[in-house]
């Protein structure tokens, strides 16, 4: 029951600040990335608080308090490239990606029911290949 409600307390406040960053929308999301015309920095603080709270948390999962010797880590090979680039390609034209989508959702937008539909679709199709391809459900995790 604990686990459920981290759960639902991480996810609502994940919402939160998706709103009140302003990534649910496209538009700043894509004035962002968009580096070469007319830059919109602020997206960056939304970045490097992020990545504050990670590195303090890795640090704290690290220390003998937070019970791992070492903190969690990920091979980067060709499919982890190629699924990073595919995500960013996506992103830089939808100017979603899927918790924002998610948010939007959740807020009535109708690009964001698009954008999750597909991204659903998009899951859907890898699953399928994934037990023709070895039989079996390839295991994913996401973040």
């Amino acid at each position: 029951m604990t686990e459920r409600i981290t759960a639902i307390v991480s996810g609502a406040l994940f919402a939160v600040g998706l709103a009140l960053s302003g990534m649910t929308d496209p538009g700043k999301v894509l004035g962002f990335l968009d580096v070469a015309g007319i830059w919109d920095p602020s997206l960056a603080f939304v970045m490097a608080g992020a990545v504050s709270v990670h590195f303090v948390w890795l640090r704290w999962l690290a220390s003998p308090r937070g019970g791992a010797s070492h903190p969690p880590s990920s091979v980067v090979d060709a499919r982890l490239l190629a699924g990073a680039a595919l995500f960013g390609v996506g992103w830089g034209l939808a100017g979603y990606c899927p918790g924002p989508a998610l948010v939007a959702l959740a807020y009535g937008r109708a690009e964001g029911a698009v954008f999750v539909l597909a991204m659903l679709a998009g899951i859907l199709l890898f699953s399928v290949r994934g037990k023709r391809a070895d039989g079996a459900t390839t295991a994913t995790s996401s973040g």
